[in-house]
């Protein structure tokens, strides 16, 4: 029986790599430069060199080890099989099979919000749920959820990209995604920003916002030092990201959702104002959520890479 299992999360700059027990205790982690030049054609082999390598340091076995799980930002369907990954080069390919060819061990993969997803599932903040959504809030937004302790991939592996719900009407800026109007441009940290800068301009409130650099962590700051204006634009982040959830829960009806990425360092108060505004959306069945800070931080992708190799899930 194997005693191992291998997470990778692909990123734009760096390759998360990670050696694990199969009952998920991490044994050692490293990283290795994401090569894209020439259409991203290094980074999987580069990906299995690695492996190999460590496995020699470590003097283990490759048989004695059950495969490798890895998480890739692009859609990702069922089987394995990337259709577009635009900031690694990649076009459409199976990447079981590329990365297979190299190992000769199982191999599963995955989106890699999706694999963020499952980690906090099995290891981080959502352990002890098997219905869960992960809230990714960092320069944009992203998401992954679980039903049944399975994820949601979506049919072209699409399946939790929350961010490009379609929340306000009346926008008139665009989105990265080419939509106006998504709950990205609102709750993101590159969305809090806008959001304040929009209040700040509007009105001539005193506020410590007028004062350094402008960040997502400021605005945080500053509601947690009691800053009027800051807690208004707090109050509209909650409302927007409430009601998306609100939105959400009614499809899937969630036990959790785990927020993480870098919005999810102010802590609790996040909720102070989330909360609220789910509650007054949200179908009735689905009202008693739990709330939960993500855990595994940068390692997520890795823990739910390996997680997903030893479920048999892809």
């Amino acid at each position: 029986m194997a005693n191992y299992a291998i997470g990778v999360d692909i990123g734009g700059t760096t390759v998360k790599l990670g050696l694990f027990s199969t009952e998920g205790k991490a044994l050692c982690k490293w990283e290795i430069p994401t090569v894209k030049e020439d259409k991203g054609s290094r980074i999987l082999p580069d990906v299995a060199e690695s492996i190999l390598k460590k496995l020699e340091e470590e003097k283990i076995a490759l048989g004695d080890v059950a495969g490798v799980g890895i998480g890739v930002p692009g859609p990702v369907d069922a089987k394995g099989t990337i259709f577009n990954a635009v900031n690694l080069g990649w076009g459409e390919f199976n990447v079981p099979d590329a990365l297979g060819k190299y190992l000769n061990i199982p191999v599963k993969a995955a989106n890699d919000a999706n694999v963020a997803a499952f980690g906090e599932m099995w290891q981080g903040g959502g352990r002890g749920h098997a219905n869960l959504v992960a809230v990714t809030l960092g320069t944009g937004v992203g998401g992954g959820i679980i039903v049944d302790g399975r994820i949601v991939t979506g049919a072209n592996g699409a399946g939790g990209e929350i961010g490009h719900i379609p929340i306000e009407d009346e926008e008139t800026e665009v989105c990265g995604c080419g939509k106006k109007g998504c709950l990205e441009q609102y709750t993101s940290a590159t969305g809090i920003v806008r959001l304040a800068r929009r209040r700040l301009a509007k009105n001539q409130t005193p506020s410590t916002l007028r004062e350094g650099e402008l960040d997502a962590k400021a605005v945080f700051d500053a509601v947690k030092a009691g800053d009027a204006l800051a807690c208004q634009v707090a109050a509209e982040f909650g409302e927007y990201l409430g009601k998306g959830l609100a939105m959400i829960a009614s499809v899937v009806n969630p036990e959790v959702f785990v927020i993480g990425g870098g919005v999810s360092k102010a802590g609790e108060v996040l909720f102070e104002y989330i909360r609220p505004a789910y509650e007054k959306y949200a179908f009735s069945a689905c009202r008693n959520v739990e709330f939960a800070l993500a855990t595994l931080g940068n390692d997520a992708g890795i823990y739910g890479a390996a997680g997903l190799l030893l479920s048999g899930e892809a």
